[in-house]
Order: C-alpha cells, then sequence, then structure tokens
C-alpha cells in the first residue's frame, strides 16, 4: 500500500480527554484533550492536537517537541525560573531533558510533533 498524506484537521480524530496528572499540578485543576493523529512504524514519532484549560502543572521532557499555539496563550518556564509567554501564532521546540512548569493562561490549542529516541 503506498504512503499517503494525513491531513491534521481537529475533529477528524478520536479524543481522549481528562485531567493533569495530580501529582505534577502547582495551582488550579487543568482538563486537557488530545487528538491524536500519527505514530510512525518505529513509534517513537507522534503528532496531533492538544488542549488545555487553566492551570500550572511540572513538566520534564524526555522527548523533542515542536509546538505551534494554533489558539490561546501560556507561560513555560525553565528549571532556572527564565518564563517565556508563548500565543497563538507562536511556533516553539521544547528540548529532551527541559524540567520547569506550564502554566496555561485561560485556555489554549497547539498543534504538537514530538520525538522519542
Amino acid at each position: 500500500m503506498a504512503a499517503k498524506l494525513l491531513r491534521i484537521v481537529e475533529g477528524a480524530a478520536a479524543r481522549e480527554a481528562g485531567p493533569v496528572a495530580p501529582e505534577k499540578i502547582l495551582a488550579g485543576s487543568p482538563q486537557q484533550w488530545t487528538e491524536h493523529f500519527f505514530t510512525n512504524r518505529k513509534e517513537n514519532f507522534f503528532c496531533g492536537i492538544w488542549a488545555s484549560d487553566t492551570g500550572k502543572w511540572s513538566l520534564t521532557y524526555t522527548e523533542d517537541e515542536f509546538c505551534y499555539i494554533i489558539e490561546g496563550e501560556a507561560v513555560i518556564t525553565d528549571a532556572e525560573g527564565v518564563s517565556e509567554r508563548v500565543r497563538a501564532g507562536d511556533a516553539f521546540c521544547i528540548p529532551a531533558g527541559f524540567t520547569g512548569t506550564w502554566e496555561t493562561i485561560g485556555s489554549v490549542k497547539k498543534f504538537y510533533s514530538i520525538y522519542e529516541e
């Protein structure tokens, strides 16, 4: 079977929803959902759409992630306390080894692509 182009369109994949893991939460009661669209054959590359509402939680990345904010905004703070505000239209990468926090302001939605060795 020939490989085909896969479009990532909100609502076209099954949506998984639930809270952020309780042990990671630093503020609020953030809820999140994911529409996962693609996993490669090696099962080390993934992409889809993710969203959350207001809250703050800790992050520890073992993977590399490319993000594009579709709507809303968030504040990402690294382990040294340096904060970056990301908004709709922003594209950025979070490298493996990153630790810090994610804080959603209101609600946020992003496209994501994840690569893990």
